[in-house]
């Protein structure tokens, strides 16, 4: 018997690559995206590096002027994957093992316009 394929999310011809904290996402309407974590007050308005449609592709010069694109803080704060960081020095028997877990926040992409 055959595998089921996955089914693809709705409306995949419109996506954007916006700029968040410095950090590139490509994002694409309802989706679900984790960003670093964003302080108490801090504006959560992304900056829209391009905008691709059905029939066109916009590119800012460095922004596309009039794009808009609108998320929604789904949870506030989600533990990433845990980090180990080793270090080491040569002919000292100095080794050291630590691990963390950034933490996140989860956005919601909403409507994505020119």
């Amino acid at each position: 018997m055959a595998a089921k394929k996955k089914e693809t999310k709705k409306n995949r011809d419109i996506y954007a690559v916006v700029r968040i904290k410095g950090v590139q996402y490509k994002v694409y309407e309802g989706d679900e995206i984790l960003v670093d974590k964003f302080a108490k007050g801090e504006k959560l308005e992304p900056e829209v590096l391009l905008v691709k449609t059905k029939t066109s592709v916009k590119i800012g010069k460095p922004l596309v002027s009039g794009a808009k694109v609108s998320l929604k803080v789904l949870e506030d704060i989600v533990k990433g994957k845990k980090i180990h960081v080793e270090t080491f020095k040569a002919k000292s028997r100095y080794r050291r093992k630590i691990g963390f877990r950034p933490q996140h926040t989860k956005l919601q992409v909403g409507k994505i316009s020119l």
